[in-house]
């Protein structure tokens, strides 16, 4: 039987990410990707790939964004797109639980789009010349909470009656992501 885990697209490319300057803060999650996807390719693990978002709508020289920003309609709308071949893909998989078994969707805790159970929030928006924009700035914080792709994954799930475990990879919590690696243990 293949097992098989949904990852967000920077699991598996980081050259989509958005640029960081902050490499020591980095540098725990870079090291936890690579030994969670050593260790899925180990096992045998299959990874799809989820489509990236923030890519595909703002390129690779975008600035940050924070989950506030996102969470409008015209994002949302954008991403049940997006995410409507990945459902296709979940329910095929489903239908054939002889041959997969699907562990989970795992996210990237304190992005705006993929996180889990961390999001970044700011009350960010608005023009920037003409404005000392220091403290606005400094105003995102880790938060609680899902970002928008993964929250409208979700939902499209839980219209189909579809119920999967999502994890979000966080460098404070590397058991969280690995566990992922896992059959869930059926109570």
């Amino acid at each position: 039987m293949k097992q098989i885990l949904f990852v967000s697209h920077c699991v598996l490319n980081t050259a989509s990410k958005v640029k960081s300057y902050k490499t020591d803060e980095m540098a725990g999650e870079e090291a936890l990707r690579r030994r969670l996807v050593h260790a899925a390719v180990d096992q045998g693990v299959q990874l799809i790939q989820l489509p990236c978002p923030e890519f595909l709508q703002y390129g690779a020289r975008r600035w940050g964004h924070t989950c506030d920003q996102f969470d409008n309609v015209f994002f949302r709308d954008y991403c049940r797109r997006m995410l409507g071949p990945v459902l296709v893909q979940i329910q095929e998989y489903l239908e054939n639980p002889e041959e997969f078994e699907l562990l989970g969707v795992l996210g990237i805790d304190g992005s705006p789009s993929c996180g889990v159970k961390y999001t970044c929030r700011a009350p960010w928006g608005g023009e920037f010349s003409g404005r000392d924009v220091t403290d606005l700035l400094k105003s995102c914080k880790l938060s609680e909470g899902s970002g928008v792709m993964i929250t409208i994954l979700g939902e499209m799930l839980a219209q189909k009656g579809i119920t999967m475990r999502m994890e979000g990879l966080f460098a404070p919590q590397p058991e969280r992501a690995l566990s992922m690696l896992e059959p869930e243990k059926k109570l």
